[in-house]
């Protein structure tokens, strides 16, 4: 198993259809947009991928923007590959990307999961994140 760092100069189609797979168990109708528009450097996002015998099997997203507030990232489309639950590869897909947050120098980092979510919730709780005690406003531009 190795955790890395996905670059746009390791997109290939079978990379993308690999991750568009994995994504539908997250969200089937969410419409996905491709890794060259995700990976571009205007964008601001760091995709990290966990990868067993070159299949990637999980997924975890970091965009960062800074505001008079802060430095801050949002992690979102957190997802392992059904058949991989319950190995910790969730946890190292998180403790990596919270370390090149550290190393980014980010202030804080902002995470949303579905109540429902039992598991994603005990392991981000585990790591540290804790529950705002706050409103998402949510509006469906598209």
């Amino acid at each position: 198993m190795t955790i890395d760092v996905l670059k746009a100069n390791d997109l290939t189609e079978t990379l993308q259809r690999q991750v568009s797979d994995l994504y539908r168990q997250l969200n089937a109708d969410n419409k996905q947009r491709p890794l060259n528009e995700i990976l571009a450097p205007s964008n601001n996002v760091l995709v990290i991928i966990c990868k067993i015998e070159n299949t990637i099997v999980a997924t975890a997203l970091l965009s960062t923007y800074k505001v008079i507030s802060g430095y801050r990232g949002m992690v979102d489309d957190v997802v392992v590959d059904a058949a991989h639950r319950g190995k910790g590869i969730g946890r190292k897909l998180m403790e990596r990307l919270l370390n090149e947050a550290k190393n980014m120098d980010l202030d804080e980092i902002l995470l949303f999961t579905g109540h429902h979510r039992k598991p994603a919730k005990a392991l981000y709780e585990s790591l540290g994140f804790e529950l705002r005690n706050s409103g998402l406003y949510n509006l469906k531009i598209h």
